[in-house]
């Protein structure tokens, strides 16, 4: 199991990470931050992502039979590289997203895809 400063350890260590930030879903605050992100005003950029994914949700529930719908990742591809936001359940503190920015260039998204999948399944809050 991972604690959350490893988690982003390991996220940085994904081919091509520029930037990462766990996000408190409920709240929209950075939890931690790594890589480039240190130079970014974190809390205004995972209050946006934690504001895009909630935008997202609640657009996609209206489209659905039940009037809701669960996420299991978000990818979005801009100028500047590849968004990947990976929603966490966890027991503990409520739910989390786990953010990564990828140079668009040196990235393999899907492997990228892969390495969040394993570790949002190992992450654990203390």
């Amino acid at each position: 199991m991972l604690g959350i400063e490893e988690c982003l350890t390991e996220v940085m260590a994904i081919p091509g990470a520029l930037d990462a930030i766990l996000i408190d879903q409920t709240s929209g605050m950075a939890v931690a931050i790594g890589g480039g992100s240190r130079h970014l005003d974190a809390e205004k950029s995972a209050a946006g992502l934690s504001g895009t994914l909630q935008a997202t949700l609640d657009g996609l529930a209206v489209t659905s039979a039940t009037g809701t719908v669960r996420v299991s990742e978000m990818i979005i591809s801009a100028d500047d590289g590849h968004h990947l936001l990976k929603p966490v359940e966890t027991v503990f503190d409520g739910p989390l997203v786990i953010y990564v920015r990828l140079d668009p260039v040196r990235s393999n998204l899907a492997l990228a895809r892969h390495r969040l999948q394993a570790l949002s399944g190992r992450l654990i809050t203390t």
